[in-house]
């Protein structure tokens, strides 16, 4: 007696179909998540800036003295040049000329972030934002300072973004953007 054996498996048109079916719907979640991946990332940057900015803020008052926030690439002085992403410090600018000088207490170092995040700020915040004992925000002349910070993701197209906006009371406050392009 011969007995068959019933072979248990798919078959390549059905197997075929589900791969066809399985492509579809990765071509549809894979930008979606990078979507949200990318939004992450620019909220992470706008957290970190804005944790500094407060502890800025903070220690002015507590310490009823001038404190800086400033670009620094290197961790230790303050950057003339560069961005924002690179890195930043917090220190108590004892004599009021925006330069971290010997016996100057660094209070908090940023390290760059991502490569792939942006953050500008416009003329008057480009390069250091200052609080006063009041805590106000000042130039190094002695002016009001208020500005806008701008982080978004490197685009030449469309792209949504977060701004923090500083006023002249030296208030900061966030708010999304979309701009044209993010250079």
């Amino acid at each position: 007696m011969v007995s068959y054996q019933i072979a248990k498996g798919y078959s390549l048109p059905e197997v075929m179909v589900v791969m066809l079916v399985f492509s579809l719907c990765m071509t549809q979640a894979v930008p979606a998540m990078s979507r949200v991946v990318d939004n992450v990332r620019i909220k992470t940057g706008v957290s970190a800036f804005m944790d500094s900015l407060h502890l800025t803020r903070s220690e002015a008052i507590r310490r009823n003295a001038r404190v800086v926030l400033c670009k620094s690439a290197s961790g230790s002085s303050c950057a003339p040049t560069g961005a924002w992403e690179r890195g930043w410090i917090v220190f108590q600018d004892v004599n009021g000329n925006g330069v971290v000088d010997p016996g100057e207490e660094v209070l908090r170092r940023e390290a760059s972030l991502p490569s792939n995040l942006r953050i500008v700020g416009n003329s008057t915040v480009d390069d250091y934002v200052a609080y006063t004992g009041l805590g106000k925000t000042t130039l190094n002349s002695g002016a009001f300072q208020a500005g806008t910070i701008t982080v978004c993701q490197p685009s030449t197209q469309r792209v949504d973004a977060y701004q923090i906006v500083i006023n002249s009371s030296g208030r900061a406050r966030v708010a999304k953007a979309a701009l044209n392009a993010c250079l």
